[in-house]
């Protein structure tokens, strides 16, 4: 994440040993690593929020589209789903004319 070298780590130390002080120094260096390590964790949380959405939009748009191709077949399934009752309403209706036409041919 930032570019520090061997150096600047050595003259941050030295700053902060002056600054600071020897008493102080190990409980300030434990104070700013967890610290360090909150903010670490913090974005790591953000990083998988941000991915948990990116994927759930993802996976919309594959329903989307999923949808759309269904559409289709289901439009073809109601369609021969009414042909069908076509059929056997006029089934149904030559049955009946044959019945008739039989009982008045036996009437007679």
């Amino acid at each position: 994440m930032f570019d520090v070298g061997f150096w600047e780590l050595t003259i941050i130390a030295l700053v902060a040993l002056v600054v600071i002080g020897p008493e102080r120094l190990p409980k300030v260096a434990r104070t700013a690593g967890h610290w360090l390590g909150r903010g670490r964790r913090f974005v790591a949380n953000v990083k998988a929020d941000i991915d948990k959405e990116i994927k759930a939009e993802e996976l919309k748009e594959v329903i989307e589209q999923q949808t759309g191709l269904a559409n289709p077949v289901h439009e073809m399934f109601e369609e021969t789903k009414g042909d069908f009752n076509q059929i056997k309403h006029e089934t149904v209706e030559q049955v009946k004319e044959s019945r008739e036409a039989l009982d008045s041919h036996d009437k007679n």
